[in-house]
């Protein structure tokens, strides 16, 4: 069955921009939950797939990506995971940490230690699952279990000293990790499950990215001012860089060790790590207000400056399309060598 032509090419246009079926809908919506925040309460269907339903997309893309997951596959997921861990949480979060024993808490340049640990050593799962599940394979989708566990304030928590507060509720964990379990059982008891919902990722992208976009304040992003926008664009290279390091020579992912630089990105609920550190210490107080406006501004420049750069260097090195484009063309590719010689360039 044949696609008909495009009256107006969206998708097409989307698909040119590095990691446009992400990046756009993100930035709409944060335009629109900042100027028109009234029209995602309206209620019904509206408020349920534009702003409530990004959590249920992600949940329903970890599912779909859990069905991936067999056991001959689990070894890499898991060491994929612990790469980005290592490279995207505990050594950012320790070269800052020296940092503050160094500088104290004041930090460098009006962007307090406590700041550059809320916004450096946790990841934007939403940002990765969009980016691995159009370019990315199981390994990648799989490894978004790293985001579950940096997530929040608990690396923050732990390396600025107050680690006796700084437990993860066994239940928390479970609820993110739950889907993957589900969807690693159905999917080894129904492999034809796995069938079905192959094509899940890549179809709720646009979707869950303008959720995550809906809670995007850009008037918070404006208050960071330019300590915020100077952070921002020191996470998305700094730490995206480790990872990618950590892909091209602890994972040896080739050509493909871009997609290290997805995870150079800030978590949304990084936003009140900076106070919920305060709660722990109040001698941290005084920090609270500036770096929660900076890690505000770096959670949408990270987001949309990490994507781009691992796009950009997949696009360079010949490698932004997904790994089962990829397989496609290699079969098109020994299909026409079988053929044998072409007779007009005998």
């Amino acid at each position: 069955m044949s696609i008909p032509a495009s009256r107006i090419p969206i998708y097409d246009t989307l698909n040119r921009i590095p990691g446009g079926l992400m990046i756009v809908p993100l930035i709409l919506g944060s335009i629109v939950g900042t100027l028109a925040p009234a029209a995602l309460e309206i209620g019904s269907f509206t408020t349920a797939l534009f702003k409530d339903g990004a959590m249920a997309f992600m949940g329903l893309v970890i599912f779909a990506t859990g069905m991936q997951i067999t056991p001959r596959n689990a070894g890499p997921i898991v060491g994929t995971a612990s790469v980005i861990l290592l490279t995207k949480s505990l050594i950012p979060g320790v070269l800052i940490a020296v940092l503050g024993l160094t500088t104290g808490m004041h930090g460098l340049f009006g962007i307090s230690i406590l700041a550059m640990l809320a916004a450096m050593d946790n990841s934007n799962g939403g940002i990765w699952l969009a980016f691995t599940g159009r370019y990315g394979d199981q390994r990648d989708r799989g490894a978004y279990i790293a985001s579950a566990i940096n997530d929040g304030p608990f690396f923050t928590l732990i390396l600025i000293g107050a680690s006796g507060l700084a437990d993860i509720p066994l239940e928390v964990f479970l609820a993110a990790i739950i889907p993957l379990l589900l969807g690693i059982l159905v999917g080894n008891l129904d492999p034809k499950w796995t069938e079905v919902l192959r094509p899940v990722p890549e179809m709720v992208i646009p979707f869950f990215s303008f959720g995550l976009g809906t809670g995007i304040n850009l008037t918070d992003v404006l208050h960071g001012g330019l300590t915020g926008l100077a952070l921002g664009l020191i996470v998305a290279p700094f730490t995206g860089g480790l990872v990618y390091l950590g892909y091209r020579y602890l994972l040896k992912r080739g050509r493909r060790s871009g997609i290290g630089f997805a995870a150079g990105t800030t978590a949304g609920n990084s936003i009140a790590t900076p106070a919920i550190a305060a709660a722990a210490d109040p001698s941290l107080q005084s920090y609270v207000g500036v770096a929660t406006t900076q890690v505000a501004a770096c959670v949408l420049v990270s987001a949309l400056m990490a994507p781009a750069i691992a796009s950009w260097l997949l696009k360079r090195n010949g490698e932004l399309r997904s790994p089962d484009e990829a397989q496609e063309n290699a079969v098109e590719i020994d299909g026409a060598s079988d053929l044998g010689p072409n007779p007009i360039m005998k």
